[in-house]
């Protein structure tokens, strides 16, 4: 399989999640600036929309949508249960929470980075403080639905890691900044982390970013 990629985004959840279920899975970075790929395929031929992720199978068949492909992927190996079986009230909690993830923090914060929407940055910024406040006192034990990492967990954590990007102190929330701890500690997320080339910064290195947005962070410390 391959997963159509850009360091640090998005891809990176279900990047995770072939990971901790060891599958065999080829990265394809695309270039943000031409949206082709190193082979310099047109992305947009890909997805007609052209953001990642796309998963693409070993017969050609693509899947899109990051919720769609980590509980896709998931099921592929029933047996490590990161995600719960299908027509449970624990899968429909997941369900929840991804859906809750992709449109309530996923979809406001990519909008702060982007200059258009600066107009309304102080409404999205307030929205986003919101919702994560509510995570925090969500969050029912070590992970987000308790001991058990779930394809959620994924999510939730490649979110989290834009905060310092976006001015987000997530020391604001306890809950959170442990979750990030957690999830960041396990050993397939460092494989993931390590083979997208994220490096980790700040005092307490729980978030990752490319080295060249980390040499702009410490610069930023500096001055």
């Amino acid at each position: 399989m391959k997963l159509y990629m850009h360091p640090g985004a998005c891809s990176l959840s279900p990047h995770i999640l072939c990971r901790e279920l060891d599958l065999q899975i080829e990265l394809v970075a695309i270039d943000r600036n031409t949206h082709r790929t190193s082979a310099g395929e047109d992305f947009y031929r890909i997805n007609g929309n052209g953001y990642v992720p796309v998963l693409e199978l070993e017969d050609g068949a693509t899947l899109t949508e990051g919720p769609a492909i980590v509980q896709y992927l998931a099921d592929l190996q029933p047996a490590v249960v990161l995600v719960p079986r299908a027509g449970t009230i624990e899968r429909a909690r997941v369900q929840s929470w991804l859906n809750f993830i992709t449109a309530e923090l996923h979809k406001p914060m990519v909008l702060l980075f982007r200059p258009a929407y600066a107009p309304v940055k102080s409404a999205l910024f307030e929205l986003v403080e919101k919702r994560l406040a509510w995570v925090a006192t969500q969050i029912a034990g070590r992970y987000l639905t308790g001991a058990t990492f779930t394809v959620a967990d994924a999510y939730l954590f490649v979110v989290l890691n834009w905060s310092p990007w976006l001015e987000i102190d997530l020391a604001r929330w306890p809950a959170l900044a442990a979750f990030m701890a957690s999830v960041g500690a396990r050993p397939k997320v460092q494989e993931a982390l390590a083979a997208e080339g994220l490096a980790p910064f700040g005092e307490a290195p729980t978030f990752y970013a490319p080295p060249a947005m980390v040499q702009i962070a410490r610069q930023a410390a500096r001055s």
